[in-house]
């Protein structure tokens, strides 16, 4: 068995430049309290100041007393603490523990300064574990990888320094040094996953090949380099797929692709843009349901966190869409509206020599159908849908657009055109171009600028 020493944290980070913090993710239980008293040893040779973090989640009634347990070690050992409580209540479909490992690198990610490093206490024996969880999940070689030793973290990085050591190994440092530290007694509910193997399977398994969790680690290495080499393949494709909007993929030059390279393609696209790759099932439907569909098709493929939707010939990866306003309509009587459901807000922008001038109250509307306009310095009445077409707003975002009305009149469509008057004399031809001066144009601006909203990255609506 390896033996453990906190040199092994030394030779772990010795890699990694200058940075402002080492955070140690202390729940103080005994791997990361090997790990904090190993780090506290060797403080002054780290990268950086170190720091513990501790997560409340609030789901046992020990929690607190937990919580203060971690402050008295800390304060023992000179460590600063930040403690931080969270909600890990789980969604639909969602085990706790996913809630809860959520919760809590949602809030480790949002701690992290630019460069700062998360230590975790994760151990072969966790690593062996999660790769049988992988396999019985019917995971790829990305999943069979298991845990990297290194990956990105909010603006930061975690780092799991101990993955070579067996449990075993902190235990024996731990009473060695005579460490005291918390036993959590979810930890021995069968009922979840990685306890029953944890438990149950993995003592079985070691009375007969004793050095299980070593070779199953070895065989997440191996995995971890095949995921390599598929990422490598993908990401020459992607390079060049890039579709017609900010971050969106060509749906072209992905039909072009063999299946199998296009699934490798898409993987890595949505995990670069932070979302949680899909199941087979999903992934399928991508492949067979919106990139063969009609260019005029409005097909949506979604899971947890995603939407998969194309528009013309771009595919693209949204979060979930906020609640549609249909029928909801708003007072605007000042210079700037505020949106619900974080959609943004709405100026008005004054035309120069009309800086002075009273602003009338409007009202703001969304979803309303069969409206027409007719665009400032337009000769006609036209639907929203040409105009929307004309813009190249797709069909799912038309009922998030706001509608700006006086009266009974729509004056604008926020991110798309604002209207002239229905009574308002037609300008001539030669004044309808685009370079007709602003005071030439009917009364009832100023115009409308839409900012904040959640697609305003994606280049529609500017």
């Amino acid at each position: 068995m390896a033996v453990f020493a906190p040199q092994a944290l030394v030779a772990t980070l010795a890699g990694f430049d200058p940075v402002g913090r080492v955070w140690i993710a202390y729940s103080g239980g005994l791997d990361s309290t090997a790990l904090l008293r190993a780090a506290a040893a060797v403080r002054e040779r780290l990268p950086g100041a170190l720091w513990a973090v501790h997560i409340d989640h609030g789901l046992h009634p020990d929690s607190a007393r937990w919580g203060e347990h971690c402050r008295v070690t800390c304060e023992d050992l000179s460590i600063p603490l930040l403690t931080r409580r969270v909600t890990a209540k789980p969604g639909r479909g969602e085990s706790p523990e996913a809630a809860a490992r959520a919760a809590r690198y949602g809030e480790f990610s949002s701690l992290l300064a630019p460069g700062d490093l998360l230590l975790t206490a994760h151990h072969q024996d966790d690593q062996a574990e999660t790769l049988l969880l992988a396999l019985i999940r019917g995971s790829g070689v990305h999943g069979l990888a298991a845990m990297p030793v290194v990956a990105d973290l909010g603006l930061g990085r975690l780092v799991r320094p101990l993955l070579d050591y067996p449990r075993a190994a902190l235990e024996q440092y731990a009473r060695t040094l005579g460490l005291t530290w918390l036993d959590d007694p979810t930890n021995r509910e069968p009922a979840m996953d990685r306890n029953y193997l944890r438990n149950l399977v993995l003592p079985l398994v070691r009375e007969r090949w004793p050095a299980v969790s070593a070779t199953l680690a070895r065989s997440a290495a191996h995995c971890a380099e095949a995921a390599d080499l598929v990422d490598l393949a993908a990401g020459r494709e992607l390079a060049g797929l890039s579709g017609g909007r900010p971050g969106t993929l060509s749906i072209p030059g992905l039909v072009r692709l063999e299946p199998k390279l296009c699934k490798a393609v898409l993987r890595l696209w949505l995990r670069r843009r932070s979302f949680m790759v899909p199941d087979t099932t999903h992934l399928g439907r991508i492949l067979a349901e919106v990139l063969p569909a009609r260019p005029d098709a409005d097909p949506l493929v979604a899971w947890r966190g995603c939407e998969i939707r194309r528009y013309r010939q771009d595919l693209f990866a949204l979060r979930p869409s906020p609640p549609v306003s249909v029928g909801q309509t708003l007072a605007w009587a000042g210079a700037v509206l505020e949106l619900p459901h974080g959609l943004g807000t709405l100026e008005r922008v004054c035309d120069p020599g009309r800086r002075d001038a009273p602003l009338p109250p409007w009202r703001v509307r969304f979803g309303v159908s069969e409206l027409s306009c007719r665009p400032a310095g337009g000769a006609c009445n036209r639907p929203l849908k040409k105009l929307f077409q004309d813009a190249g707003v797709p069909p799912w975002l038309r009922p998030y657009v706001p509608l700006v009305f006086d009266g009974d009149d729509l004056v604008a469509v926020a991110g798309v055109c604002r209207c002239t008057a229905a009574d308002a004399a037609a300008p001539e031809a030669d004044a309808a171009s685009a370079e007709t001066p602003l005071t030439a144009l009917p009364p009832l601006l100023p115009a409308v600028r839409w900012s904040g909203h959640p697609w305003e990255l994606l280049g529609f609506f500017c």
